[in-house]
């Protein structure tokens, strides 16, 4: 059977909302079990480069044959150094770390909302200060919408903090982390990186830094790991489901959604990810939903699909204008 690109481009759309929905969901379920932030993070990178590498190794295999210098980490990586270092530290290390480590402090509802409903915030801003991209209006609106929704929810959590509440430090953590991923897909539209070869060298990036100093870390007894008392399953689910589908399954998808809907499509299609994986935590995890989460949420998806829903119009007068 023989698919359509808009067949394919649809499903991938499905999954990918599906993969980020369930992401959120399936880390906070993981606070509650045996592995520690830093063992999932590891068992990420691990099931990640069970994929990734191997088929960067096939893809780099016909210009190694010529003579040719490609790659970077001992060619390991198919971008150079200077880039997989940089797009690594922020995609590959930083965010799951920050993103795991805040999975032990906050709720999942509270990661709906900060971490994928701030990625048009922190990218927007990035944007504009690096790449010089000007903000219209409409989504000055949008990012406002945005803004006010984190504080909804994040503000609550700090009032809470003279209280002796931790809830604060894991909506900090996933604010830097959505910063830290922003920060990753602005340098790889700055240097016109494709998907696949970026998510290659970040996975290369993380497995040859931060795996070693892991291990090395803990055997010193600077760090705790609770690898050793995790079974066999809890570690080969997080390798399997934070590695392959998260990182390799999700990043192929996202790429064909962009490519059959265009970036503005499918930011409007991935906005449904908050609600949906707020919805989640209530059904899955027995989370509440508060009055300022609900809130929250609904101003972050506001924001979300007033900003990009402005840019579309936008861009459809000027394609009736062009072609008038």
């Amino acid at each position: 059977m023989v698919f359509s690109s808009q067949s394919i481009g649809r499903l991938s759309a499905v999954i990918t909302v599906l993969i980020w929905t369930s992401f959120i969901i399936v880390a906070r379920a993981s606070a509650s079990h045996v592995l520690l932030p830093l063992d999932i993070a590891c068992a990420r990178i691990i099931g990640a480069s069970s994929i990734l590498l191997p088929w960067a190794w096939w893809l780099m295999r016909e210009s190694r044959q010529k003579g040719e210098v490609v790659g970077s980490l001992f060619g390991l990586s198919p971008l150079p150094l200077r880039i997989t270092v940089q797009a690594g530290m922020l995609g590959g290390f930083l965010y799951a770390v920050l993103a795991y480590i805040g999975f032990f402090y906050a709720p999942a509802g509270h990661a709906s909302v900060l971490m994928p409903g701030s990625l048009p915030l922190w990218t927007t801003l990035l944007m504009w200060l690096f790449l010089r991209e000007k903000i219209s209006m409409n989504r000055a609106i949008g990012l406002g919408m945005i803004v006010c929704g984190g504080v909804l929810v994040g503000g609550m959590s700090l009032l809470k903090a003279f209280e002796g509440g931790e809830v604060w430090i894991g909506d900090v953590l996933f604010m830097t982390a959505a910063f830290c991923w922003s920060a990753y897909g602005v340098t790889v539209r700055r240097f016109g990186l494709d998907a696949v070869r970026a998510t290659m060298a970040i996975t290369a990036f993380a497995l040859v830094s931060f795996v070693p100093a892991y291990a090395v870390l803990v055997n010193l007894n600077v760090l705790t790991s609770h690898m050793a008392q995790a079974s066999w399953a809890e570690i080969v689910f997080h390798a399997s489901y934070q590695g392959i589908v998260s990182v390799v399954i999700s990043g192929i998808t996202f790429t064909h959604m962009i490519r059959t809907y265009g970036p503005v499509k499918s930011t409007m299609i991935t906005a449904l990810v908050p609600g949906l994986s707020a919805l989640g935590a209530v059904v899955f995890l027995d989370e509440p939903l508060s009055w300022n989460l609900g809130a929250g949420l609904a101003l972050v998806t506001g924001g979300i699909l007033f900003g990009v829903r402005q840019t579309l119009v936008k861009n459809e007068v000027q394609s009736h204008q062009n072609n008038a």
